[in-house]
Parts: structure tokens; sequence; C-alpha cells
């Protein structure tokens, strides 16, 4: 596979920032092809025979990872460290961090000389320091390399204790400049609550998510939402964001209603009706995608051309990944007859009003 010249000089800085630092941090938005450039990183690095592991937080970006690196560097073994398989018999393994954290898998774990960390702001929570402390324990020359869109940490937790540096970042700006993303084109619409939301709590991570859906999980709120986005957005495929699981559940039964196919995603679903519900969704036959902070990071649908904001955001990061759902360009070979040249974002919220219209 071949890179774009802005990926290649990403896994040079990257590269040669492993090769003299130790460890590096890539900062780059979604669109610019994280999973390529991670996995041309890590072929670079293990070409001398060295063994690597790259992690994830969730089932799905572990499968995407591995299947993204077998594209961009064929002909190296690969293996699975997840719930239902734990083999480090590949060159690369890909591991799922909420298994390989255990104690137990831990201490199986062989003498690594590269770990990526895949979404790398969640480096300093305690599941990843365990694997990273034990990884230096037993090789203190062992590069580590993370990459994520958002450096911020929604708890002010700094990076710095993993990573001391930063090889590079992509801005979402130069992608679409570059006609590698699309732009949003952004509606603010005020339906009457804009003065509540801006007086909801803090908290450590976030705004008050119970409080929020205090204001937004309303029969005319909801009622409005339904009214704009068939009013702007039309038959675009769609991706929602909401507060709470009822507040989704209601959102997701008003598009119903009204005629949209429409399904719900959040955390307690069972990962195989996750996966299901989001098949639907690629193949066409759900319009409407409403979820609870699930598919904020790791997942993506190019098709997705209109993204809803029911919930504000205390940081520019959260809704950067947000919108950042709908900027992918569309690859004609990979969805035929689908044009699209920009994305509708409609935000019933404040972040833009908090942050601007437009990303940076």
């Amino acid at each position: 596979m071949r890179l774009r010249p802005r990926q290649k000089t990403f896994v040079e800085r990257s590269v040669a920032a492993l090769a003299s630092r130790g460890n590096t941090l890539g900062v780059a938005p979604t669109g610019a092809g994280k999973t390529i450039m991670l996995s041309a990183v890590t072929g670079e690095m293990i070409g001398d025979g060295a063994k690597a592991c790259v992690l994830a937080h969730r089932d799905e970006l572990t499968a995407q990872n591995r299947a993204k690196f077998q594209r961009v560097v064929p002909g190296v073994a690969t293996s699975v460290i997840d719930a239902t398989e734990k083999s480090w018999g590949g060159q690369v393994a890909f591991a799922m961090v909420p298994t390989l954290a255990r104690a137990s898998n831990l201490a199986d774990m062989p003498r690594l000389d590269l770990l990526v960390v895949d979404e790398a702001h969640h480096a300093v929570a305690d599941s990843y320091r365990r694997i990273i402390d034990r990884v230096r324990e037993a090789n203190p020359d062992a590069r580590i390399f993370g990459v994520t869109a958002t450096p911020n940490r929604g708890d002010k937790k700094g990076l710095r204790e993993v990573f001391d540096n930063v090889a590079d970042q992509v801005r979402l700006g130069e992608l679409i400049a570059s006609g590698h993303l699309v732009p949003p084109r952004t509606f603010v619409i005020d339906v009457g609550v804009q003065d509540e939301l801006r007086s909801v709590r803090k908290t450590m991570s976030d705004f008050d998510m119970a409080e929020v859906a205090g204001i937004m999980d309303r029969a005319p709120v909801t009622d409005e939402v339904i009214r704009h986005w068939k009013e702007k957005a039309g038959d675009r495929q769609t991706v929602v964001f909401c507060s709470t699981v009822a507040h989704a559940e209601h959102v997701t039964d008003a598009f119903r209603t009204a005629g949209v196919s429409a399904a719900l995603i959040h955390g307690d679903l069972a990962a195989e009706t996750r996966k299901a519900i989001l098949a639907d969704y690629a193949a066409g036959s759900i319009r409407v995608v409403v979820n609870v902070a699930v598919l904020t990071e790791g997942w993506d649908h190019p098709p997705t051309s209109c993204v809803v904001l029911l919930r504000p955001s205390s940081y520019k990061s959260t809704m950067i990944q947000m919108v950042g759902r709908g900027l992918r360009t569309v690859d004609p070979e990979e969805h035929p007859g689908i044009v699209k040249t920009d994305c509708v974002v409609l935000d019933f919220g404040t972040s833009s009003l908090i942050h601007g219209k437009r990303p940076a």
C-alpha cells in the first residue's frame, strides 16, 4: 500500500523520534489514515525480527488494526490477545488492553522490542500503565509509540509520564485543504435550551450528562431535532450523539415514528449486537445510528455525511472526535454510486459556540 506524502512524513518523523528518544507520540485526526501510519511505523521498526505488540481498548479496534496492518505490511505473522484467543505466536501481536492487563496474561507476555498504543490518550490509565511498566521491566530498551487524535485528556492528566515528545501533528485543516477530508457544514440550532445548557455543571471528564439529559431529553426538543434533520440532512446516513441511554432510546424511537430506519448503540450492548447493528448501518439498511459515548472514537463509515450533536462537549477534543465521524471522504471503488462533498453538522447543544464551528 502506497502512503500519501503527508503520511510518509509522519512515519519518517515517528521512526526518527523512536530511534533517538525511545518513545514518541504522533497526533493525527480522523481521516489522516492513523491506522495505516501506525502500521507503517511498526513495519519499519520490526525489520530486524523485533517483536511488537499493538494495544487497543476494544475488540473492534483490535480487529481493525490487525486487518489494516496485514494490508500495509503483508507477509509478517500476526496474532491476537483478546477474551477468546491468547496467542503471542505472531511477530506482531494485537492485544485488547482489558485482557492483557490481567496479571495472569501479563505474566505470559514475552519480551517486547516495540509497544504501540492506539488511542494513546488512554496511556496513563491504570490498565495501560500496568502493561507499559511490565514491557519496560522486561526490556528497558523497548520503544513505546503512541498515536491519538486527541492528546488532551478530559481529566487534565498529562501524557508526559509515558511520552516525553511529539514526533508530528497532522491538523484537520490540512486534511480538508488537501481534499483528504470533506468540510463540515455546521448549523447551530437553538431550540430554546442554550441558556440552560450553559449552566450545566462540569465533572472531571465532561459536562454532567444526567443534567444535560434533563434539558435535552424532552419531547418538544426531540420533535425539533427530527424536523431540522429532515429539512437539512434529507436522506443522509447519520450518526447521533446523545447524553444518556434513556435520551438515546427516546431519540431512536422518534426517528422510527417519523418513518426513518434508526438503531441504538450503547456500551451495555453485547459486542455481537453492536457489531450486527453497525453491519446493518454499513450495508445501508439503517439510515440513522444513535449512540451514547461508543462511536466517539475508533469507528468509521465513510458514507456518513451528517453528525447530530444532542449533547455539549466541555473539551474541544471530544467535539472534534464526534464531528470527525462524518468527515471521511468516500472511495468510489468501496462505495460505488455514493457522492460526498461535505458533512452536515447539526449542533443542538453549545459545542460549536464554545469551541468554534470549524475544528482546527
